[in-house]
């Protein structure tokens, strides 16, 4: 409380005041004191400070309790009247926070924490209050010294989340400023990008700093960068900031798709399912997202004249190989054909790779016998001397398969034989050889059944029949084969069609040469009975048969019924005419035209004629 005016104790001799204090809260809170004051005596001689202004300085950051400044001041007045009491008068509660004085000797000293960056000066007033309420005020100027407590502090003005891979050089990836409240050495700063980054740091102006691409970018190698940029001062010790950037590197289509390997081949067991999938070839594409999406396509070509496309097919999606027909080994071994695999991106890349199936063999042609030939009309025989030692070479069974490898490894048996005594059939070779000495007594017919099988699994087999005559000479053959027969279900079959067709035949011809000689019996007889019947004459009346003759320019119809009788050979019946041999038809619902017709002959008179009874209505004009 500081006296604002001089007080007249003879004016007023106590005051009373009541002093209220608030705190600072939302909803103040408050208390009341009062205080009662005694005017006493005025005190007449004021203190006197020894300098009107006080210099100090303190470093920044200095412990609490430092001592700053020593301020005195002297009274003349004696006793109480001349004890002092110092004060620190600024209002500015900092001050108060920061610095306090001892009210007996005058002793400044720090109380709070000192920041240069804060302040750099400070100026306290102080007041020196003796007894008497005598006053007297001086100042003190603290200057602070700063050191190097301050780090470099970076903003940042501008970045980018992202950079197109193809970006050229010197691109500017971040904007940013940076300062260091410290002074002088302390807040000179320099930049730098932390590890081996394809960027660089550059200073524009005071203070102010680009980061820029420094090199050639590629997102297949790197897809984003954490770019940690450090700034340092020149304090001692030197103290730094970093800020750390993240770039993504935005794709370009500028990978084409690779295949796994160079060449593709794979293999397909014939008379496959059509639609079987094969195998899958496949690509990557080192870009991203739609850059990277790999669409397969079966290049057109062809394969022994046909298009590709009829034997294999490729899915767009996933690369897998299907076959579209079902493959045949003999026909064809083994084909090639190129994939192609392309990107989604604008423009779209592609490459290309070789595919090439192998199909392998199954086991399904039987062994075709070329010799000895079987023929259906002849019989073929093999010829033995008597004189034939064991080991004899009778002949030999040649035979093939179109199959290959073990499918093709064809081995012979002897199956059936007149005499399995005389005869062997070699397993691998097919050779048939005597296994005994050839007597008088063996039969000169011989008949073996070799039976031929592959070693396919299952396997395969076929049958030949050879004949071998057991002679010296043709004419003992010739004799001996001519009622033999060496394929007796193929001499039955063909017999059965042969007589089957003649009796077909037959019956036809036989069947068509009776009912010729039917017929003309049949009307033969018929003229007969003609001629000589009796039998009744039977009328008929057809509606619209006129005839019409003579001659006259009065019409006279006359209506005659003819009748003929079943003998009848030819008509009974004349028509008398005038010197004419006309014969005029009319149609009743004509209306006057007339049509003349030449007869040579009346149409009763034909013998074959099949009209029996007439009826005809005859005008005459």
């Amino acid at each position: 409380m500081v006296l604002q005016k001089p007080l007249d104790r003879e004016q007023q001799e106590q005051i009373s005041l009541l002093l209220t204090a608030k705190d600072g809260g939302q909803l103040p809170m408050s208390g009341k004191i009062q205080i009662i004051i005694t005017i006493l005596d005025a005190n007449d001689n004021a203190p006197v400070f020894t300098k009107s202004v006080y210099k100090a300085s303190i470093t920044e950051n200095s412990q609490r309790g430092t001592s700053v400044v020593t301020v005195s001041a002297s009274d003349r007045d004696g006793g109480s009247n001349g004890e002092i009491s110092y004060m620190i008068t600024n209002s500015h509660r900092r001050l108060s926070d920061l610095f306090q004085i001892d009210r007996k000797s005058g002793d400044v000293t720090l109380i709070g924490e000192i920041d240069y960056e804060k302040a750099q000066l400070y100026q306290i007033d102080i007041g020196a209050v003796d007894n008497g309420g005598q006053s007297d005020s001086s100042k003190i100027v603290i200057d602070v010294i700063d050191i190097n407590d301050n780090n470099p502090q970076i903003n940042l003005l501008s970045k980018s989340e992202s950079i197109f891979e193809d970006a050229p050089e010197n691109t500017v990836i971040s904007m940013m400023s940076v300062s260091d409240p410290d002074s002088g050495r302390n807040g000179d700063v320099k930049c730098r990008i932390k590890g081996d980054v394809p960027f660089k740091i550059q200073n524009t102006l005071n203070g102010f700093y680009s980061l820029i691409t420094e090199a050639a970018l590629d997102r297949e190698v790197e897809s984003h960068y954490n770019i940690t940029v450090t700034c340092s001062d020149e304090g001692v010790p030197s103290l730094s900031s970093s800020v750390t950037l993240t770039l993504q590197i935005s794709d370009v289509n500028d990978n084409a798709p690779v295949f796994e390997k160079s060449s593709y081949e794979a293999y397909i067991v014939e008379n496959n399912t059509p639609g079987l999938s094969i195998f899958t070839v496949k690509a990557t594409d080192a870009d991203w997202n739609q850059n990277a999406h790999v669409s397969y396509i079966l290049e057109d070509s062809s394969v022994n004249g046909v298009s590709v496309s009829s034997y294999v097919s490729v899915s767009a999606d996933n690369g897998v190989i299907h076959a579209v027909r079902s493959l045949d080994y003999e026909q064809i071994k083994d084909f090639q054909f190129r994939v192609k695999a392309q990107d989604g991106g604008s423009p779209p890349l592609s490459s290309n790779v070789t595919v090439k199936i192998v199909i392998q063999d199954q086991n399904d042609n039987t062994p075709q016998v070329l010799y000895p030939v079987q023929t259906g009309g002849s019989v073929v025989a093999e010829m033995v001397p008597r004189s034939a030692d064991v080991g004899y070479l009778v002949t030999k069974v040649v035979a093939v398969d179109v199959d290959s490898g073990q499918n093709s490894w064809l081995s012979y048996k002897l199956q059936k034989a007149t005499d399995r005594a005389l005869f062997e059939v070699g397993l691998q070779n097919g050779e048939i050889r005597t296994i005994r000495q050839v007597t008088d007594k063996d039969a000169v017919k011989q008949r073996l059944t070799v039976f031929v099988e592959d070693n396919g699994q299952p396997s395969r087999s076929a049958k030949v029949i050879v004949n071998v005559a057991v002679a010296d000479s043709y004419p003992e053959v010739l004799s001996e084969f001519t009622d033999f027969t060496h394929d007796k279900e193929y001499n039955d079959n063909l017999t059965f069609y042969i007589v089957l067709a003649l009796a077909v035949v037959s019956f036809l011809f036989i069947t068509c040469l009776v009912v010729i000689i039917s017929v003309k019996i049949y009307r033969w007889r018929q003229s007969r009975i003609l001629y000589h019947s009796s039998l009744p004459v039977i009328p008929y009346y057809p509606p619209r048969y006129s005839d019409t003759l003579g001659t006259g320019t009065l019409p006279h119809v006359y209506n005659y019924e003819v009748c003929r009788t079943n003998d009848s050979r030819k008509s009974d019946c004349k028509f008398g005419t005038a010197g004419s041999q006309n014969v005029l038809i009319m149609d009743p619902s004509s209306t006057g035209t007339m049509q003349w017709i030449q007869s040579e002959k009346n149409i009763l008179e034909e013998p074959d004629s099949p009209l029996e009874v007439g009826h005809f209505h005859i005008f005459r004009t």
